[in-house]
């Protein structure tokens, strides 16, 4: 049975806070061999994702000229995680993580290949970028949460919350190689040979994952095969406040302000009429501004909600601010922030909902994160696509950034009324001061006023 923290580590249900381990050094959960392996799989690997994504979007505007087009390819990819998610979440649960992830991570290397072999002989159609991308939304609705609990059985409770945040940095680092690398490639010999990079960048973390001793792995607690799985996950999420209003959150965060191969595109092509380089460069930028975020957050030594709700509300405010802005430049410049703010909503939420769940729930309830946080844009990518190809670029981010800030401004309200605080307006050394204090301190405050 593991020893990582279970509903009885979890914050009092009235408490908008949600309590982390203890702070560490940046680099800590790489000491480990076992996640050492990991990680330097998922570097290669990620560096191909990002390559694919960026190929799979431009080679779909160009077939067809529509961000409604790309919306629906997004759509497709994750659409399996909104219909099967939570099932993807109760095999997890039962199954070995290592070798699902095997089976996984093989399945997604021949749809790359596959595609690249259509792309490099000239036969591809549109047809088949959608079909590529829901089998790759296939095999990600058992691998993402497989990946994401797996990282407990490979460092443990004392080391979760850096590992969780070093994968994120992991991942958006390799965005600031792949879409560089993807722009070069697409521009100079097409876009095959990003999707073939791809389909044999899956070799590293699949001999990474061979090459782990599974007596160093943490062990965790396997459900049994029974009835009623699911609902159980469900009804454990709804019980308990920590868990499920940032669920709440990022599913509209996800689902509205987070479609940035819908939103970027149109950017490049319609608004700035850039090519496939300017596209990738925003790419790029957004992901130095990511990096920066996950890095952060793994010094943090606690995952709290209010960091939570105040990261999605900038975020919010300067796509908007990005959404207005007349020049290129200053666009580009403004990816850094979003991806900065963006990564700390992931991150934190990612951790805190891990922190606050049993072991033998991790598989269901980050299913459920996933689901709504990647399954919200098969409902989210063709709405954002239409108001995109129909009011414009600009409407369209700013509509998504509207969205999550007035969520969590929203649910930032709800949480305090629940832990019994009120906002507190007022000056502190020449400066205007916002914050929330209990009740009673607030009462102190206004009949001092008085």
């Amino acid at each position: 049975m593991s020893t990582g923290p279970g509903a009885a580590s979890a914050p009092a249900p009235t408490t908008p806070t949600t309590a982390g381990p203890r702070k560490s050094s940046m680099f800590s959960s790489l000491k480990v061999r076992n996640y050492r392996l990991f990680f330097l799989g998922q570097v290669v690997s990620n560096t191909g994702t990002w390559m694919q994504r960026i190929a799979q979007d431009w080679l779909v505007l160009s077939l067809t000229g529509s961000a409604t087009a790309v919306g629906i390819t997004t759509a497709l990819q994750f659409l399996p995680m909104l219909l099967f998610g939570l099932y993807g979440g109760v095999l997890v649960d039962r199954l070995p993580k290592r070798r699902t992830l095997l089976v996984t991570q093989t399945s997604m290397a021949a749809t790359g290949v596959a595609l690249a072999v259509l792309t490099l002989t000239g036969h591809v159609q549109v047809w088949h970028v959608y079909v590529a991308a829901f089998a790759i939304g296939l095999a990600t609705v058992v691998d993402n949460p497989a990946r994401q609990t797996f990282v407990s059985e490979m460092v443990g409770p004392d080391q979760l919350q850096n590992a969780v945040s070093l994968n994120s940095a992991n991942f958006q680092s390799a965005r600031l190689v792949g879409p560089a690398v993807a722009g070069l490639l697409i521009t100079g010999v097409g876009t095959g040979w990003a999707f073939l990079f791809n389909g044999l960048s899956f070799v590293a973390p699949i001999a990474g994952l061979l090459l782990m001793r599974a007596r160093e792995l943490y062990a965790v607690e396997r459900a049994p095969r029974g009835k009623g799985q699911l609902r159980e996950g469900l009804r454990y999420v709804a019980g308990r406040p920590e868990l499920i209003w940032p669920i709440v959150l990022v599913g509209f965060v996800g689902t509205f302000a987070f479609n940035f191969p819908v939103y970027i595109s149109a950017f490049a092509a319609d608004v700035f009429h850039a090519g496939a380089g300017w596209y990738s460069m925003f790419n790029t930028l957004m992901a130095v501004g990511s990096v920066t975020g996950a890095l952060l957050a793994a010094r943090r030594g606690t995952s709290r909600m209010r960091v939570l709700i105040a990261a999605a509300v900038l975020f919010g405010t300067v796509e908007i601010v990005a959404a207005l802005t007349p020049s290129l430049w200053l666009f580009a410049l403004l990816m850094i922030p979003i991806g900065l703010f963006g990564m700390t909503i992931n991150v934190t939420a990612n951790t805190g909902i891990q922190m606050a769940t049993d072991p033998a729930m991790r598989g269901r309830v980050m299913a459920l994160y996933m689901m709504v946080f990647l399954g919200g844009s098969p409902v989210g990518a063709p709405i954002v696509g239409w108001i995109t190809d129909t009011y414009g670029a600009r409407v369209g981010l700013a509509v998504g950034g509207a969205i999550a800030a007035a969520a969590a401004t929203v649910i930032g309200l709800i949480l305090a009324r629940m832990g019994g605080l009120r906002l507190s307006v007022g000056w502190h050394r020449g400066h205007p001061h916002v914050r929330f204090v209990p009740r009673q301190r607030r009462e102190e405050e206004l009949a001092t006023v008085a």
